[in-house]
């Protein structure tokens, strides 16, 4: 199995709910750490899972919807607590309806919020 993953960070805000989790109640940032890691058995006819550049262009573009803002005043989080865990399936779900390779059997998102604590989604294509 071939794996070609591609990183980036951000900004955002946040605060939980639904529980009392002290300071995480409170509107806070984190320097998010975003990984996403394609999986296939083949490779193309150029020798490529996917082309880096699509894969770039398209976490870019996603990224920049969420930089410098608050979660839980974004549609996609509507009703749901902004954790790690369902920021990663967000992320997944999005990537995953851009890019499209033939050679793609799954795809994973990795979302750190520091230096020790990250979530993870993955999913079949």
């Amino acid at each position: 199995m071939y794996t070609v993953a591609v990183k980036r960070d951000f900004v955002a805000q946040h605060y939980l709910i639904g529980g009392d989790w002290g300071n995480e109640n409170q509107l806070h940032s984190h320097h998010y750490y975003l990984e996403v890691q394609l999986h296939g058995e083949q490779l193309d006819k150029h020798g490529y899972l996917v082309d880096i550049v699509d894969i770039e262009e398209n976490l870019d573009r996603l990224v920049a919807e969420y930089r410098d803002k608050t979660l839980n005043d974004l549609p996609t989080f509507k009703g749901l607590n902004p954790s790690i865990e369902h920021f990663s399936h967000i992320l997944c779900t999005e990537l995953a309806k851009h890019i499209k390779a033939n050679t793609l059997n799954s795809m994973t998102v990795q979302l750190w919020e520091n230096e020790i604590a990250w979530a993870s989604f993955r999913m079949e294509i």
